[in-house]
């Protein structure tokens, strides 16, 4: 199995659909890196995962509005299109297994209820052990 991490912002707010009968939260995240290119000019460089969260606990789509910041984790599968012009482009998504709210630009996260309802919503339903999000091994 490929699992793939990411924090990141959502580029707009979530959409919930019903695809044979079962839910799906579907929302993209960006992941921004900076760093210096060869000549020392500070670079940018952003990464949008689309995000399928086939769930029935939908209550965690309220929190996920543009803007928010999030962890993600699950399977990650990249695709391949013909764009209008005739050039090759690629996407990458990800099926998320587990998702948790960290906050939004500006907030605190530490005061604030994502935490909570992160926990709450999360739930893929697998045990994790004796790990929690309070025992990180550093």
């Amino acid at each position: 199995m490929i699992k793939m991490q990411v924090i990141g912002n959502l580029g707009k707010d979530c959409v919930v659909n019903t695809v044979n009968g079962k839910n799906v939260i579907n929302f993209t995240v960006a992941h921004t890196e900076k760093y210096r290119d060869s000549q020392g000019n500070q670079q940018e460089k952003t990464t949008w995962v689309d995000c399928a969260y086939w769930t029935d606990r939908t209550a965690v789509s309220q929190y996920l509005l543009k803007g928010k910041q999030v962890y993600v984790e699950g399977q990650p599968e990249s695709r391949s299109f013909q764009r209008n012009d005739g050039t090759q482009g690629a996407s990458l998504s990800l099926r998320v297994r587990d998702i948790q709210l960290l906050g939004g630009r500006g907030e605190s996260v530490g005061g604030s209820n994502f935490q909570s309802a992160a926990a709450s919503a999360s739930g893929s339903g697998q045990d994790k052990g004796a790990e929690g999000p309070d025992d990180l091994p550093f």
